[in-house]
């Protein structure tokens, strides 16, 4: 599984080019219409042929990043996966309980993190030292709440809620809990 760090970076590339291009798109359209009826100032042809590129560059950008998506295989094939550690943890009270002080996971185990809301909706994030995020979920009152995560890099990780909980929620920061070797 790829980080997703790398993942982000190069996404961040891809849809930044793909973004200036629909801008440019955009400049084009307001030019055409703002300027004197004296001719059109670029074919009806090539502004379609544009739009026509854009579309298919589109897609196709969407295609091949799908592949990039670090948890894709593991969730397409999860019925078929036991996880190496499954980790039990609630959430109550602006307060996440777990199984733990520390979690600890050994590098490239896949970790299941079944989390469950006895309250309101909360979320549920991995943090990385530089406070990016590694995977984060919507944990639901009533409803079944895990992620299945696979470690690709050793290191340690906090826990935040990633879900507006109230004023309370702001506090809800267990640092350095999990810790993969």
């Amino acid at each position: 599984m790829v980080d997703s760090a790398l993942v982000l970076h190069g996404q961040t590339i891809a849809y930044t080019a793909y973004t200036l291009l629909i801008m440019s798109l955009m400049v084009w359209f307001a030019v055409r219409i703002t300027r004197a009826r004296k001719g059109s100032p670029v074919s009806n042809g090539l502004f379609y042929a544009w739009i026509v590129f854009l579309v298919v560059l589109g897609v196709s950008l969407h295609i091949a990043t799908a592949k990039t998506i670090p948890w894709k295989e593991l969730d397409l094939h999860r019925a078929h996966i036991k996880p190496d550690k499954h980790f039990v943890i609630t959430v109550e009270d602006h307060k996440f309980t777990l199984p733990a002080d520390t979690l600890y996971v050994d590098l490239h185990d896949k970790v299941l993190f079944d989390v469950t809301s006895k309250d309101l909706t909360y979320g549920f994030g991995l943090f990385r030292k530089d406070n990016s995020m590694l995977f984060q979920m919507q944990v639901v009152p009533g409803h079944r709440n895990d992620i299945l995560w696979e470690f690709v890099n050793p290191g340690v990780y906090t826990i935040r809620s990633t879900e507006y909980s109230g004023p309370e929620g702001i506090d809800m920061i267990l640092k350095d809990v999990v810790v993969v070797k």
